[in-house]
């Protein structure tokens, strides 16, 4: 952090920057009820928000997407060009697509307003907010920038998609390969990096639980989906596990699975009163652990926090086998980190070479 430039050393330097006077004091309010934040100024548009960036040198920025002069997009693209710096978007739900562009633009993580007018509700993201902010304090804002790069050079490739996977999927129904992935901060441009570098249909199955808020998982799910080989989308109740298919868990929520005959059926579920991180890794790991067994592969990719740490413990007693993400290539080393700590993890990847690496242990390399 660049706290040799503050008056209060020791603290992280934030700049909020919205077009809403009332969102800008809320917003601020918010920031100033942690103690190792300091709010050093805001600004109105972005126009006067660039100009703050260079004179100020924020630690931190919370940025709105829609605003007068110069929108969020252009900011975004000019900072992490000429001043790289941490950047939390705050914006309303208006368009999903819009907070996936930012992100490839470099923005390290977002937070949904509850509603694109001035209203008191704002307050209610308050908690998601602040515990925000906390990751990305964290953040190797360096490897969040190579995520993007990486996984924008990716999406230049058309995926060869076949009609239809049923052959291949009635001849290994019984006996494919699982592969269950859980990230969080840094994870939509990480996830982008592995399913893209997936050119050719494979017979593996693939589940997701990427820490996001509901109404968001639909829209990324869609997004993947056009980049890669594999055939991508939200999970919903009552979905047939197939190889050469990925399922999403919808944000808010959990995914887990269950035996139906010789299918594996996914369920939707509302979380558990003590899941502090949603989707949940420990749940997706650990149901889909107890059906797949030696089968499974678990991948924990970059992210703040513990979530997969016990997921890690099931998949191994159940005789599977787990990656984690590299240090090196961590937007945040929390997630993966933890798994390392249980000395379960079979393997240590940098980014570059996790799809690598998954289709060398499904057999499919």
């Amino acid at each position: 952090m660049n706290s040799s430039r503050g008056m209060n050393p020791g603290k992280v330097r934030v700049l909020v920057i919205d077009d809403s006077a009332f969102n800008r004091r809320t917003i601020v309010k918010m920031l100033e009820s942690l103690p190792n934040v300091e709010v050093i100024g805001y600004a109105c548009d972005g126009e006067e928000g660039l100009r703050k960036v260079i004179d100020l040198h924020p630690d931190l920025i919370t940025l709105d997407l829609e605003m007068p002069r110069m929108d969020g997009f252009t900011l975004l693209r000019i900072v992490m060009q000429k001043q790289p710096t941490p950047i939390i978007v705050v914006s309303s739900r208006s368009d999903d697509e819009d907070v996936f562009k930012a992100l490839d633009l470099g923005a390290v993580e977002f937070v949904p307003k509850p509603s694109s007018k001035v209203s008191p509700v704002l307050m209610d993201i308050r908690e998601e907010l602040l515990a925000k902010v906390q990751e990305v304090t964290s953040a190797n804002l360096k490897n969040a920038m190579a995520h993007t790069r990486n996984a924008n050079r990716q999406i230049d490739r058309a995926p060869k998609r076949a009609a239809r996977l049923s052959t291949l999927a009635d001849a290994v129904r019984k006996d494919f390969r699982m592969v269950v992935i859980g990230s969080s901060t840094g994870g939509p441009p990480a996830l982008q990096n592995v399913f893209s570098a997936i050119q050719d249909e494979i017979p593996v199955a693939f589940a997701v639980a990427q820490h996001m808020p509901p109404d968001f998982t639909r829209a990324f799910a869609e997004r993947l989906n056009r980049f890669s080989a594999l055939r991508i989308r939200e999970a919903e109740n009552g979905d047939q596990v197939r190889p050469g298919e990925v399922l999403l868990a919808p944000g808010g929520k959990n995914l887990e699975f269950f035996p139906q005959g010789v299918e594996i059926i996914a369920k939707v579920s509302e979380p558990q009163g003590h899941q502090r991180y949603l989707p949940s890794v420990d749940t997706l790991f650990s149901s889909a652990a107890t059906i797949f067994g030696r089968r499974l592969l678990g991948v924990v990719l970059t992210g703040m926090g513990n979530d997969g740490a016990i997921g890690v413990q099931v998949i191994k007693n159940n005789g599977g086998t787990v990656f984690a993400e590299a240090e090196e290539s961590c937007v945040v080393f929390g997630m993966p980190k933890e798994a390392i700590a249980t000395g379960l993890v079979d393997r240590v990847v940098p980014l570059p070479a996790v799809c690598k690496e998954v289709l060398l242990h499904c057999g499919c390399k």
